[in-house]
Order: structure tokens, then C-alpha cells, then sequence
């Protein structure tokens, strides 16, 4: 199982994920309206497991800190169309992220088939993620694309079971953020240690 950990900014919490063998993908926030925005210049990005996350950025921009940063994976959280995550697929693994409630249409996934390389199931709210609210995972069963996703949104250190009881065939990894912070920005690496050693177990 994937499993990421995003919304980190602070060098010391990066490198001790770093040093997980369990967590594969850490993530930072690019996005200027987010609690746990990271400025572009200041790059204290992991330096192995590289995510950026962006919402509604120009393509340009994106291109910049991602070769500023050595970023190998973006995460669009915004209203990307298919074009755009095509062509940044060219050079780099693309997340689509998906605002999910009860009455998501999953056809629309469909366009973006072929221009991503996994898609990711947040939690529907007007801030593009960060919730900290889960959403019925059992509505997933509608999805029927092979394109592989993570699951988002409201997990936290008591989610083991439901995440090892949940099942589907394209259900591949984990983000982990708000759940797990002592405040927005700053990770309880205790916390994740022990989810993740329940989890493994």
C-alpha cells in the first residue's frame, strides 16, 4: 500500500519520514490559500519521495517549482482539465484529486483516464481538501475505472481497521494529513509511526 503523507513544511518532521521505508511519497502544499502552504523558494521538499500539491496553477508556475524543487509527482487539486494533466504527464506522475459526497458523478472521470496516473478521493468542501472530515468510502463502488487511487480525507490514528477492511480493485494507498498533526503544518511523527506499525500488522 502507498502511503503518502502531505501538507509538511517543517525540514526536521521531513527527514525523519524521509528515513521511513513505509511512508513512499511525501507531499507539500503550493497553493497560497492553504494552512500549510509552502513558499516556492524555500525548498525543504524530502529529498526522495517528492510531491507537490497545486490547485488552478498556471502551467508555467507549476514547471518552475517543480524543477525547483526536484518535485517528481504533482498533485492538481483544482479544476485541471485532462489537456493540462496530459501534458505535465509528459514529464512527471500526475494525482488528480476528486472532491467526493453521495452524489459524485464518477462518468466524469472517464476524460481523465489516460491523462493521470492515479486519481486521489478527498472529501468534498469549498477549500480544496484539508477537511479533516471523512466521506463515505462505500460510495467508491461506483468507480469502475482501473486507474489506480489513494483514499483522503478525515483518516486518522483510529482508521486501521476500516482502511484494511475496505476493498476495492483499484484502491492502492493512503493520505495522510490533518489527522495527524499537532497543529496545520506540524506532524506528530510518533503518531504516524504508530498508525502506520497497526496498519503493517
Amino acid at each position: 500500500m502507498i502511503i503518502k503523507v502531505c501538507g509538511l513544511r517543517e525540514n526536521e518532521q521531513i527527514k525523519q519520514l524521509d528515513k521511513l521505508s513505509s511512508v513512499n511519497w511525501l507531499g507539500s502544499i503550493f497553493y497560497n490559500q492553504s494552512k500549510r502552504y509552502v513558499d516556492a523558494s524555500s525548498k525543504n521538499i524530502s529529498e526522495s519521495k517528492k510531491v507537490g500539491v497545486f490547485v488552478n496553477e498556471k502551467l508555467l508556475k507549476m514547471n518552475e517549482i517543480a524543477i525547483k524543487n526536484n518535485l517528481d509527482i504533482l498533485q492538481l487539486h483544482g479544476s485541471e482539465t485532462p489537456e493540462i494533466c496530459a501534458s505535465l504527464k509528459l514529464r512527471y506522475f500526475i494525482i488528480k484529486a476528486f472532491g467526493i459526497d453521495d452524489n459524485f458523478n464518477f462518468d466524469q472521470l472517464k476524460e481523465y483516464e489516460n491523462s493521470v496516473d492515479y486519481f486521489l478521493f478527498d472529501t468534498k468542501t469549498i477549500d480544496h481538501g484539508g477537511s479533516g472530515r471523512q466521506f463515505n468510502w462505500q460510495v467508491l463502488q461506483k468507480y469502475k475505472l482501473k486507474t489506480p487511487f489513494l483514499l483522503s480525507g478525515g483518516i486518522n490514528a483510529n482508521s486501521v481497521n476500516e482502511i484494511k477492511e475496505f476493498n476495492h480493485h483499484s484502491f492502492v494507498g493512503i493520505d495522510l494529513n490533518s489527522g495527524f498533526e499537532n497543529a496545520p503544518g506540524d506532524k506528530n511523527i510518533e503518531k504516524i509511526k504508530q498508525f502506520i506499525e497497526e496498519l503493517e500488522n
